[in-house]
């Protein structure tokens, strides 16, 4: 029988901003900002960005006042709470195909770039140093690798010394548009995986420990020696967690780091008059140095609430102007400029028409 581990889960944080960011002067940037200061916008959704979320907000609230509560209940969460109307926005880190958002009466859009990362607690092996090949990643999250010295893990790692330390797997407990992404990229380089388990939002996994959120996972492998778990690059970086090496679409080892992020990002080929979906998101992506689990993190609005996203769009246009720095310093990518330029016209055409 699994086990469920019940983290504490991400509390609401008090976000905040106004559209043009510091742009705006005068009386008009008054008006704004008193107008502004009398609306609390509510989203809620994906963890995977919850930390660039948050530190976006809160130079957005010195600058307008605008306060924006969002929940980190994984994407699941936020997919269901902005189709029953109970947010403004929902955050998604599995996008929704042009039918679906139809189905939802949904528009979509990307806001952020992340990476996801397999981190480890294994005493004596450093950050970086742990390659672990397709199979061998899709062997121990199957469960049938189950020690690390295990001679499938070896073979990659000649000069590492591998205790007989039991695996332990951290999964997410609940929807998560991270385990979609994680769950995506198994089912790509395992035929395996594809077959037993999928992927989705929620799978039935074969092994391992259930966690609440990128928070739980990373808390519970860096509470517990032998412990493997799958969380988005801010989380790994703000625990200090080693990550592993793995292998790009052409088969070669590469880290996780800005570098093979923006490798991967690149590649991405948006297509506004679809919403911007992207039916493996940025996921295995060409290219000999990019990180095969690169993704992008998307909102969600309403179709019918035009005045309320003009709220949302005002915060989201003032991080794209203001916020880059930010989410580089956390290890996320901030959307390339001309990428930027492809939201704000969907927005202007489309959103708020």
């Amino acid at each position: 029988m699994k086990k469920f581990i019940a983290m504490a889960a991400v509390p609401a944080i008090v976000l905040s901003g106004c559209f043009g960011g510091n742009s705006e002067k005068g009386s008009h940037k008054e008006q704004r900002s008193e107008r502004s200061s009398k609306a609390v916008i509510n989203g809620a959704g994906a963890t995977f960005p919850y930390p660039v979320y948050v530190n976006w907000a809160k130079e957005y609230e010195k600058s307008t006042g605008v306060k924006v509560n969002y929940q980190g209940i994984g994407s699941g969460g936020g997919i269901r709470q902005v189709t029953e109307r109970t947010v403004d926005f929902g955050g998604s880190d599995k996008m929704l195909p042009p039918k679906e958002l139809d189905k939802r009466r949904l528009y979509q859009f990307p806001a952020i770039i992340g990476s996801i990362v397999i981190v480890y607690n294994l005493p004596g092996v450093g950050d970086g140093e742990l390659r672990l090949s397709n199979r061998a990643a899709c062997d121990i999250f199957m469960g049938k690798v189950s020690y690390w010295d295990d001679e499938e893990i070896k073979r990659d790692n000649p000069k590492l010394k591998l205790p007989h330390q039991r695996i332990t797997v951290v999964h997410r407990a609940e929807g998560s548009g991270t385990t979609w992404n994680f769950t995506y990229w198994l089912s790509h380089v395992c035929p395996e995986w594809k077959e037993k388990v999928g992927y989705g939002k929620v799978v039935n996994w074969p092994t391992g420990i259930g966690a609440k959120g990128n928070a739980g996972v990373t808390n519970y492998v860096k509470q517990t020696p032998g412990g493997i778990g799958y969380v988005e690059y801010a989380y790994k970086l703000q625990n200090d967690l080693p990550a592993a090496q793995l292998q790009t679409r052409e088969g070669n080892f590469v880290k996780p780091t800005e570098e093979s992020f923006k490798a991967a990002a690149s590649h991405a080929s948006w297509k506004p008059e679809e919403h911007f979906y992207l039916p493996g998101n940025l996921l295995l992506q060409p290219g000999k140095e990019s990180w095969p689990l690169t993704a992008a993190s998307v909102i969600l609005l309403p179709r019918e609430k035009k005045e309320r996203n003009k709220l949302v769009v005002e915060f989201f246009d003032w991080a794209f102007k203001n916020g880059d720095q930010i989410a580089v310093k956390l290890g996320y990518v901030p959307l390339p400029e001309s990428t930027k330029e492809m939201v704000r016209k969907y927005w202007k055409e489309i959103v708020l028409k």
